[in-house]
């Protein structure tokens, strides 16, 4: 297991909702949720070096049928733009299936986020966002301690 904090984003339409991993690789956790549009990319930048991240994983939303649609290309095209913006910082696009479903899940049934999974309307769409977040990277955290390998697609100008 590389060791180093590792960011993960996992962009929508409005919002991107942001965690981080410990230093060792072991646990992520929720961190903010970023207005999608003008600055997002400065924003996770500043994130980047505020938590001395090695790398960020943003959620790719792959279909079943392996064929690449709209939202799977704008994650890439988001991607993409983050890697630019923050080179040499490796990006990966990991894949994040369920994660929103899971993200659900935990917060009705109070797992994640204590008493924060009760709130209604524009802060629980909030703490989706992050919940999805620290879903997609705990899953890819776990995904490398059983492999051994970086999970994902390394993009952009990072290839690592």
């Amino acid at each position: 297991m590389r060791h180093g904090v590792r960011l993960a984003v996992d962009p929508g339409d409005a919002r991107i909702g942001v965690a981080a991993s410990d230093p060792s690789g072991i646990l992520a956790t929720p961190v903010e949720t970023v207005r999608r549009g003008a600055g997002d990319l400065d924003r996770i930048a500043h994130l980047v070096l505020e938590h001395e991240a090695r790398e960020v994983i943003v959620g790719y939303p792959a279909s079943l049928s392996g064929e690449e649609g709209p939202a799977a290309r704008g994650a890439r095209a988001f991607a993409t733009a983050l890697a630019r913006a923050l080179a040499p910082i490796p990006v990966r696009l990991v894949d994040e299936r369920l994660t929103t479903v899971t993200a659900h899940g935990q917060l009705r049934s109070g797992a994640a986020f204590g008493k924060r999974g009760a709130r209604g309307g524009r802060a629980r769409r909030s703490v989706i966002d992050q919940a999805a977040a620290t879903v997609l990277l705990q899953n890819a955290l776990d995904t490398e301690r059983r492999t051994g390998r970086p999970p994902g697609e390394a993009v952009g100008e990072n290839p690592s």
